[in-house]
């Protein structure tokens, strides 16, 4: 019955079965005909009245203007002039009385009672024609809104009447109008400078969308009425340094001297540092309402859009508390480029973030630097959309357009955003209509591509030349004002620009240089009691909990595995988990099944099979001090999923955060992430992280896709001491490495190669004293072999040591060396454990990778110095391949089979053994 329109059907038996729907549920109408119904019973005096003998032209009338009106709030967006170049609103045909039927004139017959759901005003005599004057000024003046496809009737609610009643949206007083005069005059002016100070140095300036900043602004203040004692910032490089200087108050000088090249770039052990338009920055703001804000803008690199998942971490980070989180306590705004928007991917899995209950924020405050062109590229040929916040529509966030020239709608867009945001903790976005002054950079020519528009652009007055006509004509400044405030502000940048000049480089906000990770030695063992007592209190569950009768039966095992070599991996981490736990020190972890584990292995949450209620034994133990346990299966992400466990832990470097994938590979897909911020963040942005990345590797013959998580990959990453890769082959060793890992002052990220098929092993197993003693060793030595014996000492790793070891009692003279710890290169440790054979001849490196994958390319020039190029050096492992692994089990049961016999093969006949050799 609500599919059609009121006014695409008007006889008196279409009528009286829609008002019996209405009568048994009002919801089952839309809102139109719910109206009109209302404004009939009024008329006639009830039901009777309404199923006959009523006055139809009125009632035409009044559902007419009934449905003008829900055409206004839904489409009144497209008639908003957005373009401050001038090109038309598209407009919309819903938007005429005619469409809905009625005429102008017919308006004026309808009592304003007919629309009563407007809340602007009190309705008190005035007629529809009166209340739909209000509704166009409102909805198609100087915002248009999009919020008709919320899902929540309380919001879209809401938004109607903050729209309609003016609550968030008084005209800006005089003073506030002067104000913001004097900060567009700092946006414009800075700008201008930097272009003749430093001709055609890029700078991506803000140049036409100028009004971002004083829009940050209100939302800091607004926010930090409202409570908010922080804000994340995450934006690309468009207007970037304007942003730096002015809504976070980057010293101009310091700005000056990065053009001239005078900045200290020392941050790394290289130097090498970042661009200026990628560095971050903290302050704390102060505002004229009381209000503090501490204030950060993350680094981010030219990769567009992948910062907002990066600025979530941060912002959850910051919002806990001892007791829980609070999503008020700090703003997450994130600036978005127009055509990256829709067309980046991470922009969508962002959003999906947003209301899932391990990375909730508390709402992000969206704002679109909207330039209408992408690099060179026009909108129709990069969206396949209108507006190019559409895609946010899906993700039922609420929509302002606003246009860049019109300052004072762009502070009532914000002021309403923030408003919204701390009413229903949701994310809202700001779609700022404006252009691109320049082309993609300064020493761009824009003309090339889009001639047209910009002949525009260079006869258009700027935003604060705009800006400043509108206070002259108001009366509020002079033409006498605006130049005096332009100029004074002119001669104090040429000031401090002078005054930069003559300095050196500047050292603030900047960490101290990166340094290789140092072998501290951390204390990672824990008392054999206190394991069995934290291993007990994870045993324990509520009364009545039915568990599923398998884990009913394999969970009570991991008692009998303290008193036997029994620990699994799954064990050891629960009780590294544990200790680090009672410790004092905050454990997350999330990915795709996490909580389970994709083999089953962790079972970290309990499942009731009668209920469904769940169980985290790990969140229950009674902690010290303010540590927590998360653990959440994360959507269908790697790349937001990674970005955001990233951001929160550059946060909290001293907890343990991980990330863990379903299958190693999958880290593929978050790539950027790893190349542009998890292991270069250090060299570029001064900037730790302490990320622990949990990647699932071992060739067990599922295929190319399920068997390498790309160790070559961080290897070829590895520099500088910038993080640690690991492939850890037992449970202890495991252990230990996550709790050295938090005990270590240096904060780096940790790759590790996780087991499959080694995770429930007998032999990979580990007793209660290999957790209780010791600590993790980056190298472990064969000391089964007979030294006297061994002629081929056979340096490996992880699964590789189980599959020679297995067979290895046919070749004594073959010595297995696992090494556990890739980088950094652990030189001294694997010489030592080659030294323990006085008459080895050869060394062999054996993986199960191909020879172009793997870690071989990285450890071949490492292992011949260490063996101090005396001793020959071989591979053995696959050939050199284009994919991973093998798609079939016997062909990859046939090649792991040839790869152990050529490693345990006997030694070539003739060749005789150098005594002492090494």
């Amino acid at each position: 019955m609500s599919a059609l329109p009121i006014t695409s059907v008007f006889n008196d038996g279409y009528v009286a079965e829609a008002y019996e729907t209405y009568r048994r549920d009002p919801g089952a109408v839309d809102e139109s005909w719910r109206q009109f119904f209302r404004f009939a019973e009024s008329l006639s005096g009830g039901a009777a009245g309404v199923a006959g003998g009523y006055d139809a032209a009125l009632l035409r009338k009044a559902a007419g203007a009934a449905a003008l009106a829900a055409a206004i709030r839904e489409y009144g967006h497209h008639a908003v002039q957005l373009d401050p170049l001038g090109s038309p609103p598209p407009g919309a045909p819903e938007l005429t009385p005619e469409f809905h039927g009625i005429t102008e004139q017919d308006l004026a017959d309808v009592p304003a009672s007919a629309l009563d759901g407007v809340t602007m005003v009190d309705h008190g005599g005035r007629t529809a024609a009166d209340v739909i004057a209000v509704l166009r000024e409102r909805y198609c003046g100087g915002i248009g809104f999009e919020f008709e496809h919320m899902g929540e009737e309380a919001e879209r609610t809401w938004f109607r009447h903050a729209v309609e009643s003016g609550e968030h949206t008084p005209e800006l007083t005089g003073e506030e109008k002067r104000k913001l005069l004097e900060r567009m005059t700092q946006v414009d002016g800075m700008e201008r400078f930097l272009g003749r100070a430093f001709v055609n140095a890029k700078r991506f300036s803000i140049e036409g969308v100028d009004a971002l900043v004083p829009m940050i602004d209100e939302a800091l203040a607004r926010s930090g009425g409202g409570g908010t004692q922080a804000a994340v910032i995450g934006m690309a490089h468009r207007g970037r340094l304007n942003v730096l200087a002015h809504s976070l108050q980057k010293p101009y000088g310091a700005i000056f001297r990065e053009f001239a090249g005078k900045h200290d770039q020392t941050n790394s052990a290289s130097g090498t540092g970042d661009v200026k338009y990628h560095l971050g920055y903290r302050t704390t703001r102060e505002f004229a309402n009381g209000a503090k804000v501490e204030t950060l803008l993350v680094p981010n690199p030219s990769h567009l859009e992948f910062v907002n998942a990066v600025l979530m971490g941060v912002s959850r980070a910051m919002q806990r508390t001892p007791s829980g989180l609070e999503g008020n306590r700090v703003l997450p705004i994130a600036v978005h480029g127009d055509a990256a928007f829709p067309g980046e991917g991470i922009v969508a899995e962002t959003m999906n973030l947003g209301q899932l209950r391990g990375y909730t924020v508390g709402g992000t405050l969206h704002l679109i630097a909207n330039n209408q062109v992408g690099f060179t590229t026009d909108p129709t040929d990069s969206r396949s959309t209108h507006y190019a916040s559409d895609p946010a529509k899906g993700f039922e966030i609420p929509v302002m357009h606003v246009n860049a020239d019109d300052l004072e709608s762009c502070i009532q867009a914000v002021r309403i955003a923030v408003a919204y945001r701390q009413k229903f903790g949701k994310d809202v976005l700001i779609d700022l209509v404006g252009y691109r002054r320049h082309g993609h950079n300064e020493a761009d020519q824009p003309a090339f591509t889009q001639p047209m528009v910009y002949d525009v652009v260079r006869t258009h007055p700027t935003p604060r030349e705009v800006w400043a006509a509108r206070l002259v004509r108001e009366q509020v400044v002079t033409t006498d004002d605006v130049s005096k405030l332009d100029q004074a502000f002119a001669d104090e940048l040429q000031k401090l620009h002078d005054q930069a000049m003559k300095e050196g480089g500047d050292r603030s906000h900047h960490d101290t240089p990166a340094v290789p990770v140092k072998a501290v030695a951390v204390e990672t063992a824990v008392r054999a009691e206190e394991l069995v007592s934290l291993n007990e209190r994870l045993l324990a569950w509520p009364d009545g909990f039915s568990l599923h009768p398998t884990l009913q039966r394999t969970l009570p095992r991991r008692r009998e595995a303290l008193t036997s070599k029994g620990i699994d991996w799954g064990h050891a981490e629960s009780l590294a988990f544990a200790s680090l736990l009672v410790e004092g020190t905050s454990v997350r972890i999330t990915g795709q099944d996490a909580q389970r584990g994709t083999f089953s292995h962790r079972q970290a949450v309990l499942h009731d099979v009668k209920t469904g209620a769940r169980f985290t034994p790990l969140a229950g133990l009674k902690q010290s001090g303010a540590a927590t346990f998360e653990i959440y299966n994360s959507p269908l992400s790697e790349t937001a999923v990674m970005a955001f466990e990233y951001g929160f832990s550059t946060a909290t470097p001293d907890d343990l955060v991980l990330w863990e994938a379903q299958f190693g590979d999958f880290a593929n897909v978050a790539q950027t992430i790893i190349d542009q911020f998890l292991v270069s963040d250090r060299a570029k942005w001064g900037q730790d992280n302490s990320l622990v990345l949990l990647l699932p590797h071992g060739y067990e013959g599922q295929g190319p896709e399920h068997s390498s998580a790309r160790l070559e990959r961080f290897l070829q990453l590895a520099a500088e001491g910038n993080m640690v890769v690991a492939y850890p082959s037992t449970p202890a060793q495991y252990f230990h490495i996550l709790r050295r890992h938090v005990r270590r002052p240096e904060k780096r990220p940790l790759v590790l190669m996780q087991p499959k098929s080694l995770l429930r092993l007998p032999e990979a197993s580990s007793a209660l004293e290999d957790l209780a003693t010791g600590s993790f060793q980056p190298v472990i030595a064969d000391t089964t072999a007979n030294p006297d014996e061994v002629r081929r000492v056979v340096v490996c790793t992880g699964k590789m040591y189980y599959d020679l070891a297995a067979q290895r009692s046919s070749a004594p003279h073959v010595a297995l060396v696992r090494v556990e710890e890739l980088y950094p290169w652990p030189h001294e440790a694997v010489a030592a454990a080659i030294d323990r054979f006085p008459h080895v001849e050869e060394v062999v490196w054996a993986q199960e990778e191909p020879r172009n994958m793997g870690a071989w390319t990285f450890v071949n020039p490492r292992l011949r110095a260490t063996t101090g190029n005396i001793l020959t050096v071989r591979y053995i492992g696959r050939p050199e391949r284009a994919s991973p692994a093998e798609g079939y089990k016997s062909s990859h049961d046939e090649e792991q089979a040839r790869i152990v016999r050529d490693v345990l093969a006997p030694m070539p006949a003739g060749k005789k053994a150098k005594a002492g050799s090494r």
